[in-house]
């Protein structure tokens, strides 16, 4: 249980919490919500006992006896050590492992039947029972589990976690707190760096968890499959709707209206009440009545609606029509080094068509978007655009090209547009830029508003062709419906790269799969892609249990002279694969000597007296990692590469 009794907060000069009252039961699955800055965070800081209340309290009895997991929706550091060792220090599981290593050293050296021995017998039977109650033999074999479900490869299993990206290193936390299975789940948006298919390993692992789950999520489809419960924070306290994501949207309309007309129904009654005292007021003879129908006015409790915001839309500058050809794009293939990304892809994209690119991370969505958009030129094959086509480009990186001299406002007004003052100033409304925060200067803003002013600076422009990567990552769930209606109502083309699973769904009518270097099209929105996906998945089975078992028994000398060409070709290309990873490795195991020969140095006490000898080698240590990491990807990738070209081989073997 965890209690919240009369809880208030402020921050600076804004309440954010007025006598909160809520009891959160065992084995509920939460899913927190609000608007941006209502203090969803902060609630689970308070929770955690990070922050403290003004006044009132939290309680969760036994706390120091309950576990409690937390995931932060900023990006974090790991301890650069070997990932399986990451996971069991983290989740616990080391501590528990050193105990029983220490006990049964102690037990040793203990003489039998003694008080200490039994002692220390005692402390090692309840150890043992903890490790066995998380079923700690096993522990690295559910580790690999919940880190293939993440996404991970074989080849991570040793990596060390400093060298992965921020999206995976908040994976990895992630694996950490579902290994360490606590009493408590806190988890702020778990879905921000997740692919598609994560996020469906992540849902239906959360379905089956045993114990408390509150989460932060601007994701429609993962509240809706997981959670029981809405809280949502706003007018500075919480309300409770029972059900998933979908029916508290539909009840919290249906408390709305019947508190709209239980409020109409007041007025009527104060009004009937207010007209019969004015009528007899000076009346002696109805002066009772009318005394007494002034303490029922004095004793009512005006009810009061939530106040609206403002509806807010948005919409695009109806750009220039295009050639019906859009985009053409013939044999494209791109790689990075000895890298392929995209391997031979063909389609064409037509006027009015909003196409999504899906796949897993690393797939090359993003790569696709940068080649559409032209920022980069590929390998091979040609990106033609047709007649009259106007793009604009959105991507991660596009807040980089923001100017940091200017204030907000001027850096709004510094579109060439046909939108007013006013339908601007409510575009900032929209994306949380409000009042006085127009006058803030863009080098001041966090990364996330410098990734929503270079997407609103990109809707202000005349196009009639958008490529979006990951639009949506920092807005919240209305600002989020805003721009997907702006996107239905836009009469050009869109091709976008995003994870949230309910915004492609009403967007899209088409998909794009990028999956082992091929692309394969879906005519239809996300669901319909989910949908066919799974009965192709179906049928790939049934082909494979209906193989049959033997070979063709005769072949003709052509048919073997070709097989044995193709043999030849497959043997060569392979050598190839294991030159470049034999030398990528080579290039690692220079790489970490260098490194382990810098650090040696700089613990060396003869080296502090110099100090430009410790800038020289903390500057060459500081490239060295990031040419190993680098290194690392590009072995990661060709393993990965070699393994599926051998299993591709393997297939074809057993086929023939």
């Amino acid at each position: 249980m965890i209690y919240l009794r009369n809880v208030s907060l402020s921050f600076l000069e804004k309440k954010l919490f007025d006598n909160i009252n809520w009891t959160i039961h065992p084995k509920s699955c939460i899913g927190l919500v609000g608007d941006n800055g209502t203090g969803k965070t902060t609630l689970f800081r308070a929770i955690l006992e990070q922050v403290h209340p003004d006044s009132g309290l939290i309680d969760i009895p036994n706390r120091k006896r309950k576990t409690i997991g937390y995931l932060p929706q900023d990006l974090v550091e790991l301890e650069p050590v070997n990932l399986i060792d990451f996971l069991k220090k983290k989740s616990g599981m080391a501590a528990l492992e050193e105990s029983i290593k220490t006990l049964e050293q102690q037990m040793s050296q203990a003489k039998q039947h003694t008080p200490e021995y039994n002692r220390i017998a005692k402390a090692y039977s309840t150890e043992m029972s903890h490790f066995n109650a998380r079923d700690g033999y096993a522990f690295e074999a559910r580790a690999k589990q919940i880190l293939k479900g993440f996404g991970f490869k074989e080849t991570d299993f040793n990596r060390n976690c400093s060298l992965f990206s921020g999206g995976w290193k908040m994976r990895i936390l992630l694996a950490s707190i579902l290994l360490a299975q606590p009493d408590i789940m806190l988890l702020d948006e778990p879905t921000n760096h997740l692919d598609t298919e994560s996020m469906e390993w992540l849902e239906s692992y959360l379905k089956e968890y045993p114990g408390t789950i509150i989460v932060i999520s601007h994701d429609r489809f993962f509240l809706d499959k997981i959670v029981n419960q809405i809280a949502e924070l706003a007018s500075r306290n919480i309300h409770i709707y029972k059900g998933n994501y979908s029916h508290y949207l539909n009840e919290k309309e249906r408390r709305h209206a019947a508190l709209r007309k239980e409020q109409e129904l007041q007025k009527a009654q104060i009004k009937k009440i207010e007209e019969f005292v004015e009528r007899f007021r000076y009346k002696a003879t109805k002066a009772s009545q009318v005394q007494s129908r002034v303490k029922m006015l004095e004793k009512f409790e005006a009810i009061e609606l939530a106040a609206k915001t403002k509806a807010v839309t948005m919409k695009f500058p109806e750009g220039k029509k295009s050639a019906k050809e859009v985009v053409k794009v013939t044999d494209l293939s791109h790689s990075y080094g000895s890298l392929n990304v995209i391997n031979n892809f063909n389609f064409t994209l037509f006027r009015g068509d909003k196409v999504a690119f899906v796949g897993v991370n690393g797939s090359g969505k993003s790569t696709l978007s940068r080649l559409l958009g032209l920022s980069e030129k590929p390998s091979e094959g040609s990106v033609q655009y047709g007649n009259d086509v106007n793009m604009a480009f959105f991507s991660q990186e596009s807040s980089e090209n923001l100017n940091y001299d200017r204030m907000i406002w001027e850096e709004v007004n510094s579109v060439a547009s046909r939108a007013s003052d006013q339908e601007k100033r409510n575009l900032l409304g929209a994306f949380l830029f409000s009042g006085d925060d127009v006058y803030k200067s863009v080098s001041v803003l966090s990364g996330g508003e410098k990734s929503r002013l270079a997407l609103l600076k990109l809707l202000l422009l005349d196009t009639n062709f958008l490529i979006l990567d990951e639009p949506t990552n920092h807005l919240d769930l209305k600002t989020k419906d805003i721009f997907q209606d702006a996107l239905i109502s836009y009469h050009g083309t869109v091709a976008i790269v995003s994870h949230d699973r309910y915004f492609l769904d009403r967007l899209v009518n088409k998909v794009f799969e990028l999956k082992d270097g091929a692309l394969n099209y879906y005519n239809g929105n996300y669901s319909y892609f989910i949908e066919k996906r799974s009965e192709l998945s179906n049928v790939k089975d049934e082909a494979i249990l209906a193989q049959p078992d033997k070979e063709q028994a005769f072949k003709s000398k052509e048919q073997k002279r070709l097989e044995a060409e193709e043999r030849n070709r497959l043997a060569k290309t392979k050598n190839v694969w294991k030159k470049e990873l034999a030398a990528v490795e080579k290039k690692i195991e220079l790489l970490e000597a260098q490194k382990g020969e810098n650090e040696t140095a700089l613990c060396d006490p003869q080296t502090h007296k110099d100090v430009n000898q410790i800038k020289t080698l903390n500057k060459e240590l500081k490239d060295i990692n990031f040419e190993l990491e680098q290194s690392y990807d590009v072995w990661t990738e060709l393993n990965s590469q070699l393994e599926q070209f051998e299993a591709a081989n393997e297939e074809n073997s057993s086929s023939h």
